[in-house]
């Protein structure tokens, strides 16, 4: 008996097989995720990101420079990187933070110029209500290290971004090379399941909804 048929042999054994056993038959396809109303989608995605130590909430664009200022108070942000993108251009992002007197990092920086970013803003692509993920997909505009390497990682998101569930993320972004999936601040456990926060990512993670 060659190797590969020892771990065969042996993997039947486990599950209780011969070689004639049938195939069993392949488990039934789980039905897409059927979407609530808006606003009850909303609310179940403030939920879960919050249940998972995060901060999420809505703002309203009349509030957000006021909104920002107190963040990067709160947060001592001394440094700032943020995405290219017209939405976030159109916020005047980059405005408040001089005027809060935080220096920016260009978006197409070094990952180490990146590291020493207190803060990261992006703009998120999808929102995953029923377990509070946001879906970034990646472009030279839009850096995956935006939301990985800073301390603080702030997603501006607007309405249009809602999906259902993964079916619909994944059909839309099989054509991106790059998609990062966040769920929270960053999570570690060691051996002895010692949970620590923003070891190997953002320590801190903040989601603001914005109306379209």
């Amino acid at each position: 008996m060659n190797s590969r048929d020892a771990i065969l042999d042996n993997i039947r054994t486990s599950l209780q097989r011969a070689p004639s056993s049938p195939v069993a038959p392949r488990p039934p396809i789980v039905p897409s995720r059927v979407a609530n109303t808006i606003d009850q989608e909303i609310d179940r995605l403030i939920q879960e990101v919050n249940a998972l130590k995060g901060n999420a909430r809505c703002v309203s664009q009349i509030d957000f420079k006021r909104e920002l200022h107190s963040l990067l108070k709160t947060e001592s942000v001394r440094k700032a990187v943020l995405w290219n993108t017209n939405r976030l251009n159109e916020l005047q992002i980059i405005d408040a933070l001089c005027e809060s007197g935080a220096e920016i990092i260009a978006h197409d920086a070094d990952k180490q110029a990146m590291a020493q970013a207190d803060l990261g803003i992006t703009e998120a692509d999808f929102l995953l209500p029923e377990t509070g993920t946001v879906g970034l997909l990646s472009s030279n505009d839009k850096p995956r290290s935006v939301s990985l390497l800073p301390r603080v990682h702030l997603v501006i998101a607007h309405r249009s971004a809602l999906r259902a569930d993964l079916h619909q993320v994944f059909a839309e972004a099989k054509m991106h090379n790059y998609l990062v999936l966040v769920t929270g601040p960053s999570r570690t456990a060691d051996i002895e399941m010692v949970l620590t926060i923003g070891v190997h990512g953002p320590k801190a993670y903040y989601l603001w909804i914005l109306d379209d």
